[in-house]
């Protein structure tokens, strides 16, 4: 399974979601990786970002931007984006996508539910997520609206740790949710500190 996590620029909210989902995915075969609408190619991570993976001990001084494709995200079996405008930008760009491309709270929403009423199939991770894809249609009327997570770029170190801890928590949910023995209480996770 192919995860991509999608931004407008691939410098604040992507890599830091790609950089968080890489390291709670450890141990399993899934592959994360991100890139932006309008990404700008071999630029390096936001240095709010990076101090914000660094209070979590992850290295970010490796990552460099990319622009989305249209066979990025045909390549992909999971697109998480942070906006409403940028799932139309995705979908605009590769149609086949739209069964795939979630807003990142969208799909923590969708899981949660599906975890709540045992709709969640499969024994891998993959699978479970991927069981989450497939009941898309069928539940996205049942939940709440999807939230955006605002763009911190050229704004305050505050707005980025807004941002990572919206990341953070979607991308805890949805985790927690996959768990075989799921408990409303997996969700809880761990604080990005600001040091």
């Amino acid at each position: 399974m192919h995860i991509m996590v999608v931004c407008t620029g691939n410098v604040c909210r992507s890599p830091m979601g790609e950089l968080l989902l890489t390291r709670y995915l450890e141990g399993t075969s899934i592959r994360v990786s991100s890139a932006g609408t309008q990404g700008l190619p071999g630029h390096p991570i936001d240095p709010s970002s990076a101090r914000l993976m660094a209070s979590a001990n992850i290295d970010s001084s490796g990552f460099r931007s990319r622009r989305l494709t249209k066979k990025m995200a045909q390549s992909a079996d999971l697109i998480l984006c942070f906006e409403k405008a940028q799932r139309r930008q995705i979908v605009g760009l590769a149609p086949s996508a739209v069964r795939y491309t979630f807003l990142v709270n969208e799909f923590a929403d969708m899981c949660k539910y599906c975890a709540e009423h045992k709709l969640v199939q499969g024994v891998t991770v993959q699978a479970r997520l991927q069981s989450v894809t497939n009941m898309a249609s069928v539940i996205r009327a049942s939940l709440p609206q999807p939230r955006d997570i605002a763009d911190p770029y050229g704004r305050p170190f505050e707005s980025f740790q807004a941002a990572a801890e919206q990341t953070n928590g979607a991308l805890r949910t949805i985790l927690g949710s996959m768990r075989k023995h799921y408990a409303a209480n997996n969700a809880a996770g761990w604080k990005l500190s600001s040091r």
